[in-house]
């Protein structure tokens, strides 16, 4: 469920429209959609050995960490606690606002309060402990599926023909390189819809037999989910065709409302504020892991190392990071700050995975830390991760030549972290 509930959000019900403006045909439409599956597949496999080999709070910090050294641990927490994690939650409460704003018919002034009640009300959940949150995070996760669900059914059974014989494609006609190149542009959108499944390995030291269970919940949930993007992608193709997709604003509300009528638009509605709400969990349960495992490194305030005598969750983490999130959400900045550290939580993934060449040789030579072996072992290495790298280099690569000034603003503010890692050594040494 956290892994299903972490990568579908926002993006299946907005992104598609992006891709099908990049992308004219529905062949090279499921084509993106496959490659951006298969990526995330061999992310999940590469994240699976990890968490299987270092089932502790924190994930990527403790990865960085131990193979890198404490300062690249340490920038993986700071860009979250900065803005990648407390930005993206201020976000998704405006979105999560909106949208339920405009659900119940209420007025725009209603969308701040109910974005920092929100957070509020979710904050609270997960400061009760585990347990409450990944309820929560259960529901939702299930009713965004069943929004999904009701796309594709209503998308593949009443849809017409996704095929215009009279329609005419300027992609498909550029020629290989061409089509190479938009394949490539409407990857973006794509990958960042399949995004999220990291977040399981932040609660690693909370889940009950973690090197048996992690991998598999990591590879069963991305595999359901890249199934169900693609047969959703099929279903929007069949409602509303290239054209109509590419128009639109709202694919999943529109596509079902053409076909079922307004009723079935606003239960389409409905299933989209679950899946923000979900996903906004989601961020609010597993990020104060890393900020807990920062400072039992003293790398952070020392009294966030502590966990609740009762609730046994980073309390004051969770506290730390809904107080910064609504301020975030209250300032109006939040998305232009989530712009300049796109192309930072790339940088991240592709580290994160060149752990695993380091954990390998310590186990050929021998060296491997105590707890650091593993049963799990991902096929294709090492081909499969040197591919995700490569990949993950192409999207900052990317997001550098279309966004040059948010890209050296990203760098700026991860930079930053510096300075503070040497202010925090000294200080605890």
């Amino acid at each position: 469920m956290v892994v299903v509930g972490g990568i579908v959000g926002s993006g299946i019900f907005a992104t598609p429209s992006e891709v099908a403006q990049i992308v004219d045909t529905p062949a090279l439409i499921l084509v993106a959609w496959v490659l951006g599956g298969a990526l995330a597949l061999v992310g999940a496999l590469c994240f699976a050995e990890l968490g299987a080999r270092r089932p502790e709070a924190g994930g990527g910090y403790v990865y960085l960490r131990e193979t890198f050294g404490p300062l690249w641990g340490f920038l993986y927490g700071w860009k979250l606690l900065l803005v990648s994690a407390t930005g993206a939650i201020a976000a998704l409460a405006i979105i999560f606002a909106r949208y339920f704003v405009d659900l119940v018919g209420m007025g725009e002034p209603w969308i701040s309060p109910i974005a920092v009640g929100a957070l509020l009300f979710l904050s609270g959940i997960n400061y009760l402990g585990v347990r409450f949150g990944s309820i929560t995070q259960n529901i939702f996760t299930v009713l965004k599926m069943a929004a999904l669900a009701l796309l594709i059914v209503v998308g593949l059974g009443w849809g017409a023909e996704m095929v215009d014989p009279e329609a005419t494609s300027e992609v498909a006609g550029s020629g290989f390189t061409g089509i190479m190149a938009a394949l490539g542009v409407a990857l973006i959108p794509v990958l960042f819809s399949h995004g999220g499944w990291q977040h399981v390995n932040h609660i690693a030291g909370e889940i009950k037999k973690p090197g048996r269970n992690l991998p598999l919940s990591l590879l069963i949930g991305v595999g359901l989910v890249v199934g169900t993007y693609l047969l959703a992608n099929t279903a929007y193709l069949y409602a509303l065709g290239v054209e109509g997709l590419a128009a639109s604003t709202a694919p999943a509300s529109d596509a079902v409302k053409n076909l079922w009528g307004a009723t079935g638009g606003t239960i389409m509605s409905a299933g989209i504020v679950a899946s923000v709400f979900g996903i906004l969990n989601l961020y609010i349960m597993a990020a104060p892991r890393v900020y807990q495992a920062m400072a039992r490194d003293d790398l952070f305030f020392e009294r966030f190392a502590d966990l609740h005598p009762r609730y046994e969750t980073p309390h004051r983490a969770i506290l730390l990071q809904g107080g910064w999130a609504i301020i975030l959400a209250l300032s109006g900045t939040f998305g232009q700050l989530l712009q300049y550290v796109v192309f930072g939580d790339w940088i991240f993934f592709a580290l994160v995975v060149a752990t695993l060449f380091v954990y390998r040789r310590w186990d050929r030579a021998g060296r491997s830390k105590p707890g650091a072996e593993t049963s799990f072992r991902m096929f294709g290495y090492p081909a499969l991760p040197v591919l995700f790298i490569l990949a993950s280099g192409f999207v900052v690569v990317n997001s550098v030549y279309n966004e040059p000034l948010n890209a050296l603003i990203g760098t700026v503010l991860i930079g930053a972290g510096v300075p503070a890692f040497l202010y925090w050594r000294s200080r605890n040494r």
